[in-house]
């Protein structure tokens, strides 16, 4: 199958299954979908649904959680994934909003990207959700969905090469629905240790599918996870 052909069959599967899609994180500003992105790192969105109701209320905004020390932070998230290092980058990110835009989140990449705490994969999240911006952000899910259907090439062997193939071919009004429906598709139906192929109506477009035993055929890589 031509990859053009794949792009089409997928994304028409994703636009009817899917036409209304968004993050699963809840937040109430941008400052606030911000944390809880960065919390999100390595960690579920379920567990960072339970800690950030408390934290927001304690620290609704930047300015508020600019005044205290990152031991304070960490008071509320220490069940997350590594809470004293994103303790740190929390208070650390909103100090910078403070000082350098008035305690407002910015929508330029690069002052994204200045902000402690903030990667790539990041600044797209808040870009697409926040701003309406046709930015992809490739997570863990997102690499290996595109990967495993053949979206992408294994020469596509970095978050930003996969972010740039997907880009390349995927409609600019998609693309901010278009993370959110590999994301989704990898977190609930293409799982890393064991995609349930069983139930996964894309099989049929899968470059990893076996057809011959009903399973996907690509073993358990690592890197896709």
């Amino acid at each position: 199958m031509k990859k053009v052909e794949r792009y089409e069959r997928a994304l028409a599967y994703f636009r009817e299954q899917m036409p209304e899609v968004q993050t699963e994180l809840e937040f109430g500003s941008v400052f606030q979908l911000l944390v809880a992105v960065i919390l999100s790192a390595q960690c579920t969105d379920k567990r960072i649904n339970q800690v950030t109701p408390e934290l927001f209320r304690r620290f609704p905004d930047a300015k508020a959680m600019a005044g205290v020390e990152p031991e304070d932070v960490l008071e509320y998230i220490s069940s997350v994934s590594y809470p004293n290092s994103k303790a740190e980058h929390l208070v650390r990110m909103s100090r910078m909003l403070v000082a350098k835009h008035d305690g407002e989140v910015p929508s330029d990449m690069n002052a994204l990207l200045d902000l402690p705490g903030v990667g790539r994969k990041t600044a797209n999240v808040v870009q697409s959700v926040a701003f309406g911006k046709s930015t992809m952000a490739v997570d863990t899910h997102v690499f290996r969905v595109s990967h495993r259907l053949g979206l992408v090439t294994k020469h596509d062997d970095t978050p930003y090469k996969v972010e740039q193939a997907l880009v390349k071919n995927i409609p600019e009004e998609d693309i901010p629905r278009a993370h959110h429906w590999l994301l989704l598709h990898g977190r609930y139906v293409c799982t890393s240790r064991r995609p349930h192929c069983e139930k996964c109506d894309l099989k049929t477009i899968c470059a990893s599918y076996d057809p011959n035993s009903s399973t996907y055929r690509g073993g358990n890589d690592s890197r896709l996870r």
